[in-house]
């Protein structure tokens, strides 16, 4: 199980960096128009935010099902 997390985490570390480097690339273009700033910015910010609410989410998951196994083993 642990190799399975930290490829998942990987992933998502991979991905939040991929929004930073598309966004470092449109920055130049979208700074001349406040509009296209604003969507950039809020476009990094809410993929970054959701990759971190699904990693959350996948170590919550992985948490109960840990505890739900501990539980059968302990009857």
């Amino acid at each position: 199980m642990r190799a399975s997390n930290t490829i998942k985490t990987t992933g998502y570390l991979v991905s939040t960096v991929s929004v930073i480097l598309l966004g470092v690339v449109s920055w130049t273009a979208a700074s001349q128009r406040p509009a296209l700033m604003a969507c950039l910015i809020f476009g990094m910010l809410a993929s970054a935010i959701g990759m971190l609410l699904r990693w959350i989410s996948y170590q919550v998951q992985q948490h109960e099902e840990e505890r739900d196994a501990k539980s059968m083993a302990d009857e």
